[in-house]
């Protein structure tokens, strides 16, 4: 089969076009044929040498995909340990969605990295309740996109930030009641005006360094910041005062290497509950811009520069 491998650790220039073997499934798991495969940061990371393979994973970059499944012919998505950027995928039965109602291939190979992972983090581990405020940074990330979607679909009140105006009002265009241009205005601030002092009731950050003790001032009291990532750096200093005094529960996590049965729920949860939002035309997936497989550089090219707003994806 055709695919897409690091040849190294190393710039987008390292990705380059490779005959593999078609995989196999073991008990439990699907062959794919691929149509579509999303990019998102970890397979930049990946790329770089930042960010390993789980043990028994293919180390070929891509972690969710869309196609058929070789035996059936149904229509599926699926969220993978790697090896998206691939003609044939193998994929845990249990992390496989079909594609929902109304939706292309391409599209349908936005959804499960990113909705697996503000699933888990704002509804599982957050547990954002309908009424409460959402506060998403890097709204107009495919991360962002999801969690302005999904938080405004299921009956609460988001905000966001984002690097221009231009994503800011793409992020109120997707569903965000305010969004704030963090280079040029003060997102605490603006938190704290927006709920006459409260704060919000859940904030999804992918951003630290020297952001985490600002957002705990927007927090309101008992509130919940969780962690996805640290493009500002993995440390910051906190007041655990506040923490006390306010009862802030802050958590964080990583989804690749966990379990298949973890992610197992979550498609559950997914299919459940937000796969009818999708089919009704509440939450559309926000496509950027598709590349050809072999133009996968080209792809974390357009990543790295942060120009995108919504998912980027590679055809097949």
């Amino acid at each position: 089969m055709r695919a897409v491998e690091i040849t190294q650790p190393g710039g987008p220039e390292v990705l380059k076009p490779a005959d593999r073997p078609k995989p196999s499934p073991k008990p439990g798991e699907i062959l794919i044929k691929v149509a579509a495969a999303g990019v998102n940061r970890p397979d930049v990371l990946q790329r770089m040498g930042m960010y390993p393979v789980p043990p028994g994973a293919s180390d070929l970059p891509g972690l969710e995909i869309a196609g058929e499944v070789v035996d059936t012919g149904e229509k599926v998505c699926a969220l993978v340990a790697g090896g998206g950027y691939a003609e044939y995928c193998v994929a845990p039965q249990a992390q496989v969605l079909p594609v929902p109602k109304g939706l292309t291939m391409i599209q349908a190979a936005s959804l499960p990295e990113t909705f697996f992972t503000v699933w888990s983090n704002v509804y599982d581990r957050a547990r954002l309740a309908p009424g409460e405020s959402f506060l998403v940074q890097g709204g107009s990330s495919g991360i962002g996109v999801t969690a302005i979607q999904m938080a405004a679909a299921t009956g609460n009140r988001v905000f966001a930030t984002a690097g221009s105006d231009d994503k800011v009002a793409a992020c109120i265009r997707l569903g965000a009641t305010e969004a704030f241009n963090y280079k040029t205005q003060d997102f605490e601030k603006e938190i704290l005006r927006a709920t006459g002092g409260k704060g919000v009731n859940v904030i999804l950050d992918m951003v630290g360094g020297d952001y985490v003790p600002r957002e705990l001032k927007c927090l309101a009291d008992d509130g919940r910041l969780v962690f996805i990532a640290y493009l500002r750096g993995p440390k910051a200093e906190i007041n655990i005062d506040t923490v006390m005094r306010r009862r802030l529960t802050i958590s964080g996590s990583t989804l690749r290497p966990r379990p298949v049965e973890f992610k197992g729920a979550i498609a559950r949860s997914l299919r459940e509950r937000i796969w009818p939002l999708i089919e009704a035309g509440r939450i559309k997936p926000e496509i950027y811009k598709t590349f050809p497989l072999a133009q996968a550089a080209e792809a974390h090219r357009l990543m790295e520069s942060s120009q995108h707003i919504g998912k980027i994806v590679l055809t097949v």
